[in-house]
């Protein structure tokens, strides 16, 4: 490692997350998209994630807001994308998502139900499977915004049961609906609509709508990776195929196109920043924030020592890797929260970041708990901590 190297220290990596994340209250987002682009995309595996993430970076604007942006001006959808899953991102940026990642996804799912399909034995095959899926097309059409269920009792063919792993142990029967419609979504035919019920459930509508403009993969991939490391560098080549789920070559090709700057880190190592952006970042003004299980914040790098004590991780992940609620100060995780089943937000603390910080944080809390109002979440993904709080 060369000593010439701009040192990028880690009250600095804390500085950008907090001005470039939109977390320092006078850097939020004006709009939704704005809120969703700063960090590149936002988790959607759990519906309230979008909701919540996009509530901590906007200065205004309530849960109706982002309902517009995703149903009405549709300036937000949701594709499913990097790491084969479901992020919520800009209209702009869909393109690219789409080109750079979710084709290859949608290539896998089809050859996946094919394989499915004729391992079956009921000579279903890829005609059938056109035919189901124009089917499915033209339910919607006529009748508009449709539950899977709601398609299902329209279309006979995705009423269709087939065996998987015939003969083995764990032979099971299924329906090809939820197959066809994840197909059709991963393809960019489909898209998920206004849910049944609240903002926070995930049982949602379906809509006909057109595939995504086509985009070179290779200029989609680099688009992708600029963008990536403006939000999360410094960041190294191994963040970057963690967060994106590409193989390790189309990674590399990615940012040999954007041709990123080398810095040197406080622990010794180097890592990468977007070109040019080597300058110190200016200390935000102090702040607190209270994100939701999954936030992109907490889900950007492979490794996160930066803002996160490794004695703090095991009380705030699941088995499988996938943060919680937590609790921010100054660019920072300090702890975790929860909301009671009577609405009460509750907050634990795993540092000591002194009384401004808990003061902060205290009118974090009461401003989510006036946002939430009625509406009461609880994360698909539960950690330790939350389950302590909500006990």
């Amino acid at each position: 490692m060369s000593p010439s190297l701009p040192l990028v220290t880690t009250a600095e990596r804390r500085h950008r997350l907090g001005r470039r994340h939109r977390l320092a209250p006078s850097t939020r987002a004006a709009t939704v998209p704005e809120a969703a682009d700063a960090v590149v995309a936002l988790h959607a595996t759990d519906a309230a994630t979008v909701f919540l993430s996009a509530r901590a970076r906007l200065v205004s604007g309530g849960s109706g807001t982002i309902e517009q942006a995703l149903y009405e001006d549709v300036s937000l959808v949701r594709l499913l994308s990097m790491r084969n899953t479901l992020f919520a991102v800009s209209t702009g940026l869909a393109p690219h998502v789409d080109s750079s990642t979710a084709r290859a996804i949608a290539a896998k799912e089809r050859r996946s139900l094919l394989k499915h399909l004729d391992e079956d034995g009921q000579g279903l095959d890829a005609a059938w499977l056109a035919l189901a899926e124009a089917a499915a097309l033209e339910a919607l059409d006529s009748h508009g915004p449709c539950t899977g269920s709601q398609l299902s009792a329209a279309v006979p063919a995705l009423r269709q049961k087939i065996t998987i792993s015939r003969g083995k142990k764990y032979e099971a029967e299924t329906g090809v609906a939820t197959r066809v419609i994840r197909l059709l979504a991963a393809d960019g035919r489909i898209r998920r609509d206004r849910p049944r019920g609240s903002w926070t459930s995930s049982q949602f509508r379906w809509v006909h709508t057109e595939p995504w403009p086509p985009v070179p993969p290779a200029e989609a991939r680099a688009e992708i990776a600029r963008r990536w490391l403006h939000a999360y560098g410094p960041a190294t080549e191994a963040d970057l195929k963690w967060w994106t789920g590409w193989t390790l070559g189309d990674v590399r090709k990615a940012l040999a196109a954007v041709g990123p700057d080398q810095v040197r880190l406080e622990d010794g190592t180097t890592a990468l920043v977007s070109p040019g952006d080597t300058a110190p970042e200016p200390a935000p003004e102090p702040w607190a924030a209270l994100l939701p299980g999954l936030d992109p914040s907490g889900m950007g790098w492979a490794d996160r020592g930066f803002h996160l004590d490794p004695a703090h991780r095991p009380a705030l992940f699941d088995y499988a890797g996938n943060i919680g609620p937590t609790v921010w100060w100054n660019g920072e995780i300090v702890g975790g929260w929860a909301q009671r089943g009577d609405g009460e937000i509750v907050w634990r603390l795993l540092a000591e970041p002194g009384r401004a910080a808990e003061e902060a944080i205290t009118a974090e809390a009461a401003r989510l708990a006036a946002w939430v109002g009625e509406a009461r979440i609880t994360p698909r993904f539960r950690t330790p901590l939350e389950r302590e709080l909500t006990a």
